[in-house]
């Protein structure tokens, strides 16, 4: 028999305070139309200014271990991934750590942005394959919102706050595709295409935090070749036809990409999980929330099988095979 591990319970806490594209219109020159028509969001969440990454972090690794039927004290070890922590150390998975009461084990940030959750994803599974963890809460939380230009209507019509999480625990298995749980994850990056997405700012370049830059275009080339290759590179070390896939849940970063890479893969509308006209691009947080959506509404069941893709600044790309 194989360890591996499987989704024990999954979770999610969103922003209370919604902004609209007619309020963003009043801001910046553009409108509810093109946004829409560019990237199919409608609105996103925007975190209180007394709201920080933790705090959207812990509301969601609440709800991913009363999901699970698990307490704080089984988990024995905490991963988040974030582009937007609370400080510039120490890591805010100790934050989260602290707050939920777990006293052993270990916690750390994992930074790989948009694709941050998927990367976090397959180091929590590595853990538990290799036995050093049981019960690994994997998180993924932003506050974009904080690192924004309100004045570029590029990028600050794209993005929202927001957490998600699922709780990871060990299993055993035959080590096939027939198992429940994480079959195969497949990570990449090219630091060459940094240009593309970046932070102009940071603790050793400067002394301020900077905002979002982006070449709009260019990612989503990147973004469409990428994951594109790289969901096919995944369903391969699954041992997966594209006809298994139950469910595509992608980084929800621009409608656009998600169906154009949809339609490489031949995959049909019904087999996609969409929140991005509710939620914006949220970086490592769109992932899990969308999954906690199609979970709870009862779409994703017991042994489906679900590919997650993201793609992020870096450039991080990685894709990850599950048997739910």
């Amino acid at each position: 028999m194989t360890r591996r591990s499987v989704i024990a319970g999954c979770g999610a806490y969103l922003p209370a305070r919604i902004v609209t594209n007619h309020e963003l219109a009043q801001r910046v020159d553009t409108s509810h139309e093109w946004i829409v028509q560019r990237t199919g969001i409608h609105q996103r969440h925007i975190a209180d200014d007394r709201e920080k990454t933790s705090d959207l972090a812990i509301a969601a690794a609440h709800d991913a271990i009363e999901s699970s039927g698990l307490s704080a004290a089984d988990i024995d070890l905490v991963i988040l991934a974030t582009a937007t922590p609370d400080h510039t150390f120490p890591s805010t998975a100790t934050m989260v750590q602290a707050s939920l009461g777990i006293t052993r084990g270990a916690a750390f940030d994992v930074h790989a942005v948009c694709s941050g959750f998927i990367y976090a994803l397959n180091v929590a599974d590595n853990f538990v394959r290799l036995g050093q963890a049981d019960n690994v809460l994997v998180i993924g939380a932003e506050t974009f919102s904080r690192i924004l230009d309100w004045e570029d209507r590029s990028t600050c019509v794209l993005f929202g706050d927001g957490a998600g999480a699922l709780v990871l625990s060990a299993a055993t298995g035959a080590g096939n595709s027939a198992d429940r749980g994480v079959l195969a994850t497949c990570l990449h990056s090219d630091g060459r295409q940094h240009d593309l997405l970046f932070v102009d700012g940071g603790p050793s370049s400067s002394r301020t935090v900077g905002h979002v830059r982006m070449e709009g275009r260019e990612v989503f080339k990147h973004a469409v070749r990428n994951l594109s290759s790289v969901i096919g590179e995944v369903l391969e070390a699954a041992q997966l036809d594209r006809s298994e896939v139950d469910w595509l849940v992608p980084h929800q970063a621009n409608r656009r990409i998600i169906a154009t890479t949809a339609k490489k893969l031949e995959l049909p509308d019904d087999k996609i999980v969409m929140t991005i006209d509710r939620h914006g691009n949220t970086s490592a947080a769109s992932v899990p929330l969308a999954l906690n959506d199609a979970v709870r509404d009862g779409r994703i069941t017991t042994g489906d099988v679900v590919i997650l893709e993201a793609m992020g600044g870096g450039l991080t790309w990685g894709a990850s095979a599950i048997r739910w």
